[in-house]
This record gives C-alpha cells, sequence and structure tokens, in this order.
C-alpha cells in the first residue's frame, strides 16, 4: 500500500510539473504589481499587457538599471544618464557616455513611460522592451554588446539568484534583461505634484500667481502640452536653434519624410523643474530662456508647426506671463518621484 501512495504522489508531481505546476508556484512567490494608475491618465503601452510588472522582475530590472557592467569598460549604467535626483536625466546639455563621449541629443527624463506611445525624441522605439539594447551599443553611450553584458553578469550568483526569482529558472537571457528593465521603468509614475494634489481637492489651492499660470497655459501652451501627462505625443518643429551635428535630423531620421525634418517628440512638462537643460540637445539653460525664445521668435521652417506659423512664427508673451507660467509648471513637480 505504500509502494502504491509513493508511486501514486510521485505521479502527481510529475503530472503537475507537467502542466506547469512549476511556473505557477513561482507566480504565487513572483505576485504582479499592481500600477498605482491615475484615472485621468492616457491608456497604457500596448506592451504591457505581455509584459506585466512583478516583484522580482521589477528588483532585478531596478538592480541592471543600477549595473555598471553594461558599458565596455564598466563605468556607465543606466541610471549614470537617468539620475532619480532630476527626475531620471542628467543635468547636462547632451548625454555623456563612456569615456567622456558626448552623446548627440540631451537625455530624457523617465517617467511615465507606461503611457508613452512613442520613445526617445524621435520616437525611433515603440516598445520599453526594446529601448535598452540601444544604450547598450551605441558607441557615446555604453559601447558593448548585449552578448558581453550577459558574460559579466552570468557568473554572479545574485544575478542568478533574481533571474530564477522573476522568470523561473537561472538562465540570464538578453529578453529577460530588457523584460525586467522594462518592468522596472513601467512602475516609474509621476502623478502626485501640487497641481495633482489640487486637482484631486486635497486641500491645497493655488497661488494667485500660479492660477494665472495656468490660466495663461491653457491659452498658449497647452496646444502641445495636453493630457495629464502634459504631452500630446505628437512630433513638431517648433523652430528650436538646430544642432550643428550632420546626423540630427529629428523625426525625420526614422520616417526619412522631409515634413518631419527636425521635428521632435512633445516633452512632458511634468518635473520639469528638475531637469535642466532644456531642448532636444540641451539649446535652454532655464525654462525662462525657452519662453524668451518662443516671445522673440523661432527659426522659420517650411514644416514649422502651423500653431507658430499663425502667429508669426512666436508665442507672444508678457513679462507676467512668462514668471506666471513657470509658476504653474513648477506646480508638476513632484519630490516623492524624485525619491526613488
Amino acid at each position: 500500500m505504500k509502494t502504491v501512495i509513493c508511486i501514486l504522489s510521485v505521479l502527481l508531481i510529475a503530472l503537475s510539473c507537467g502542466k506547469g505546476g512549476m511556473n505557477e508556484s513561482v507566480e504565487e512567490d513572483n505576485p504582479e504589481i499592481v500600477l498605482d494608475i491615475p484615472p485621468e491618465f492616457p491608456a497604457l503601452n500596448g506592451s504591457i499587457a505581455q509584459n506585466r510588472p512583478t516583484k522580482y522582475g521589477v528588483a532585478l530590472g531596478e538592480k541592471l538599471f543600477h549595473e555598471k557592467k553594461f558599458s565596455g569598460n564598466n563605468t556607465i549604467s543606466c541610471a549614470s544618464c537617468h539620475n532619480p535626483a532630476l527626475a531620471f536625466s542628467d543635468g547636462r546639455q547632451q548625454a555623456v557616455g563612456i569615456y567622456d563621449r558626448v552623446g548627440l541629443r540631451n537625455t530624457p527624463a523617465i517617467q511615465n513611460m507606461a503611457f508613452m506611445k512613442f520613445y526617445n525624441w524621435d520616437g525611433n522605439i515603440l516598445q520599453l522592451e526594446k529601448q535598452p539594447l540601444v544604450p547598450i551599443i551605441t558607441h557615446e553611450e555604453m559601447d558593448s554588446s548585449i552578448l558581453e553584458v550577459i558574460g559579466k553578469i552570468d557568473v554572479e550568483t545574485d544575478y542568478k539568484k533574481l533571474f530564477k526569482r522573476a522568470f523561473g529558472d537561472e538562465s540570464i537571457t538578453a529578453d529577460r534583461i530588457y523584460r525586467s528593465i522594462a518592468q522596472y521603468e513601467y512602475t516609474l509614475i509621476a502623478a502626485n505634484s501640487k497641481y495633482d494634489r489640487v486637482k484631486r481637492n486635497e486641500g491645497e489651492q493655488f497661488t494667485a500667481m500660479e492660477e494665472k499660470g495656468y490660466a495663461t497655459f491653457k491659452t498658449k501652451c497647452a496646444s502641445c502640452h495636453s493630457t495629464a501627462l502634459f504631452t500630446d505625443q505628437s512630433f513638431r518643429n517648433v523652430g528650436f536653434p538646430a544642432n550643428p551635428n550632420p546626423e540630427e535630423a529629428g523625426r525625420a531620421r526614422v520616417t526619412g519624410r522631409p515634413a518631419d525634418q527636425m521635428a521632435f517628440r512633445v516633452p512632458s512638462l511634468r518635473n520639469t523643474a528638475y531637469t535642466a537643460p532644456y531642448g532636444s540637445f540641451g539649446q535652454f539653460p532655464t525654462l525662462r530662456a525657452v519662453l524668451d525664445y518662443f516671445d522673440k521668435g523661432v527659426l522659420d521652417a517650411e514644416n514649422l508647426d502651423p500653431i507658430l506659423k499663425k502667429n508669426g512664427n512666436r508665442i507672444p508673451l508678457t513679462e507676467q506671463e512668462k514668471l506666471a507660467i513657470i509658476a504653474f509648471i513648477e506646480t508638476l513637480s513632484d519630490p516623492v518621484f524624485i525619491g526613488k
């Protein structure tokens, strides 16, 4: 009888494993993280449905995000250019990578990536899981390869344990690296600024200057910086000073269309107080410099944004309007977010 019970037990275990029982036990130990999504935010990027953040997937992604072995000489990590204290930007005009090589563009902030339809200034990436390879192989950034990265971390016990917890076994693959980093970045949601608290009726109110700035913003800025993300995620040529690098063409680098020449993705204005300098290659040191430029008149171009063309290639602003807009934009700062 005991022999029969033992045989049945072995069969049950085998059947359980064959039906994915081992995966089910991993899932129970690695629960999905429920994203705190504000109701007014736009729809999630569709890629999340196939790569939902989990407890250990996010933990692994955060560790990889800070891993300097991603670079050829072990000095640069994702966090080197995406500093949490600067809303995951770097405070430089243009990104600086391995051996102090200067990149083509300003480092964009990493926030609310879960809701974005395009990534990078020119929107060449549509799925966040495809983004990590770009800096790894780029000469001016990490100047490495994914095979080199895997070779470096594959010998570390801590990584083997985390990959097993996140994915069910110790195998370290490129796809798992990309998926876990994306899972971590999906959790970086900024939605607890003064603006958000005012909108949620949590007892705070705008000052008179902030209120004036909000009213001015809605008439002179919200055409591009719309939605709860404060970007409509469109690509526009707004006549900013051009990057002298001949490799730069903006969105046209992706599409090849003359109509997209020097058009860039409209950046979100959330946490802008932490992300100076501004512009695709850091043309403007301050928000005031941006507003002054719009006021004085932008560079003309055949594909200049129609809103600017209609207004004589400028956005006219008084001194008080500039101060008020800046005061309002500062209410979009989320100090809890930059502490992550």
